[in-house]
């Protein structure tokens, strides 16, 4: 089955590297008008939408704060009267995750995490729902973590407990949404090296990659795949699911 989203806009969420990168050079490759999101680094954007451009695809960039209320509301009217009314968003930005134990944890720490967990969702959803629900179609696809299955890392329960409220969220919202036709599922990568794990051994890589039922690490592709696919018509009848993609890590 074709994932095909030809004449569809998309906004991939913190996507001019890693995971955001590869879900978004894949949904321009199924037809999408793609919103690549950045913050940090301009350059970064402009090589995805190059990358994007050189493929065939249809990309823009915009900057946005996607955890500051105005930013997001700014970015989506630009994105609306440059690509059109956003069909699907994918909300996939986050900020640093750093390990804290317990006797060090603040609840300003908790809030780091939440604020792109749940802060920045609430903000993104606010923003496309108007239009979606007008037009009776919509997909809203979280990026999740398998650590919230997994309780691993130790020692860092403040990017834990935020993901276990991503999940929540989707779930309330694929229930409120759904007269709408407007589906909203979570997709949970395992641990998959992007620029983020620059600096990780690769000892640790295999030591992740052996406790594996496949026995390696994904690639950012195999998430814009599964993301494609939640993005589809095949998946008009899936929505309030977690999706994990981790090479059978966790079974549900």
């Amino acid at each position: 089955m074709s994932n095909d989203l030809t004449g569809k806009v998309a906004l991939v969420t913190g996507s001019s590297r890693g995971l955001g990168a590869g879900i978004a050079m894949k949904l321009a490759a199924c037809g999408a008008k793609v919103a690549v999101n950045y913050f940090g680094s301009e350059e970064k954007a402009k090589s995805v939408k190059q990358q994007i451009n050189e493929q065939g695809g249809s990309a823009e960039i915009f900057k946005a704060n996607v955890t500051d209320e105005q930013e997001v509301k700014q970015m989506c009217q630009k994105i609306t009267e440059t690509l059109g009314e956003i069909d699907i968003l994918v909300i996939n930005a986050t900020g640093p995750q750093p390990i804290i134990k317990i006797e060090d944890l603040t609840w300003q720490d908790m809030l780091n995490q939440l604020d792109f967990f749940v802060k920045s969702p609430l903000y993104l959803v606010q923003q496309v729902i108007a239009s979606m629900k007008r037009k009776k179609y919509g997909r809203i696809i979280n990026i999740g973590s398998e650590v919230f299955e997994t309780a691993a890392p130790l020692e860092f329960s403040n990017y834990i407990s935020a993901k276990g409220a991503q999940l929540g969220l989707t779930r309330s919202w694929s229930s409120e949404l759904a007269a709408f036709q407007i589906t909203v599922n979570l997709v949970a990568p395992g641990w998959i090296p992007t620029e983020r794990h620059a600096n990780d051994s690769q000892e640790a890589k295999d030591q992740y990659a052996e406790t594996v039922p496949l026995k390696r690490q994904g690639k950012a592709e195999d998430i814009g795949d599964t993301v494609a696919f939640l993005a589809s018509d095949g998946a008009n009848f899936i929505t309030g699911q977690r999706i994990s993609v981790n090479g059978g890590k966790t079974v549900e």
